[in-house]
């Protein structure tokens, strides 16, 4: 944009201006003009509160675009996030999500204060178990490894062996098997991640019948009206998602995964089977890839707003706290899945092998 125009067309300020001008670039596809002034003046506040409170954003993949582009210093998927509240040496972090991933960044780094803009920005899967159903599922599965996925209370990570992610799930239930000389794994809670990875290994597999209300909700037959409708574009599913999705998926891989297929390939048209928001982060870093619906909105990720990130940093509120023992125990299971090697190429779910029906007990 020529130079003053952008400042003109908003009226902003010339400083203001000039520290939005290339995230309204990145946002423009997905923020009304009548709503941008006020969300570049809060952009604005919010990197100022920032450095004076010594602060860092945390601001997950399926966060809206302006949070994601305007505010976050380190943006990705849950593990990325987690481990770059371990790396990070602010003193505060604030996490652009919800609030098992502000309870991860705490138990990674107990020495911080830690905050969520809003204490309702909770999650359907990690409200699915409990750490006593997880007791008692040790109890009935004596000397099986307990893999977690990370999209759970601190309770539940203080009861397992190891966390995982879904770009590390299948990694960590081999590892997992080998390091207990065993050929079964429990790994709870989402039933649909627990599937697919089944799918994936021939490590046996344990199940618990969590889901995510996101991506529960996607079915073949969505698949199948978007093919009609838009032949050429490829489809990438998230493996949350049950597997006859992921069976009728291009390509299915966590939101890191997505975002590198997306950003490597470039493809002309492209459905994203997860978040509403993930398409409209990524399409701000490549715009000439046309992104189609469907997709189903998070409405707990959708509590974290530009006013609340701006109010949480101004009062420090809503600090996310968890007790000293329990993140000693949390702390062995998130930090074994840090330290293990990354993967040699970047984590996907293989649908060919995935044809097979591979069976997983469910608990």
């Amino acid at each position: 944009m020529a130079d003053g125009q952008y400042a003109k067309q908003f009226n902003l300020s010339a400083s203001t201006a000039r520290e939005t001008e290339a995230v309204w670039d990145k946002v423009k596809n997905h923020v009304t003009p009548i709503e941008w002034p006020t969300q570049a003046e809060l952009i604005v506040e919010i990197n100022r509160l920032k450095k004076e409170r010594d602060a860092v954003i945390l601001a997950h993949n399926y966060m809206t675009p302006d949070i994601f582009h305007g505010v976050g210093d380190y943006v990705g998927d849950s593990l990325g996030l987690a481990k770059e509240a371990a790396r990070s040496s602010a003193k505060v972090i604030v996490q652009a999500g919800v609030h098992f991933m502000a309870e991860t960044s705490k138990i990674l780094s107990p020495d911080k204060t830690v905050l969520i803009p809003d204490l309702k920005a909770g999650c359907s899967l990690a409200e699915a178990i409990t750490g006593a159903d997880v007791r008692l599922i040790k109890q009935r599965y004596p000397g099986l490894p307990v893999v977690t996925y990370v999209n759970t209370t601190a309770d539940v990570k203080a009861e397992t062996d190891i966390c995982c992610t879904s770009a590390n799930a299948v990694q960590v239930v081999e590892w997992a098997a080998k390091e207990w000389g065993v050929d079964k794994v429990i790994l709870i809670p989402d039933e649909f991640l627990a599937r697919n990875v089944a799918a994936q290994t021939n490590i046996g597999i344990i199940a618990w019948k969590g889901r995510c209300i996101v991506h529960e909700r996607f079915t073949s037959a969505d698949i199948a009206e978007m093919r009609e409708a838009y032949p050429g574009a490829e489809i990438l599913a998230h493996p949350e998602c049950p597997e006859d999705v992921l069976s009728a998926a291009d390509f299915a891989g966590s939101t890191a995964a997505m975002t590198d297929y997306v950003m490597a390939r470039k493809p002309k048209q492209v459905v994203l089977i997860t978040e509403c928001s993930m398409a409209a982060n990524i399409q701000g870093d490549v715009p000439s890839v046309d992104f189609i619906g469907p997709c189903n909105m998070c409405p707990y990720m959708k509590r974290i707003t530009l006013e609340n990130i701006r109010d949480c940093l101004l009062h420090m509120q809503f600090e996310v706290t968890v007790p000293e023992d329990m993140i000693e125990k949390a702390a062995l299971a998130v930090q074994r899945m840090i330290d293990l090697p990354p993967p040699a190429k970047p984590a996907r779910y293989d649908l060919v092998k995935a044809k097979h029906h591979v069976a997983v007990e469910l608990i």
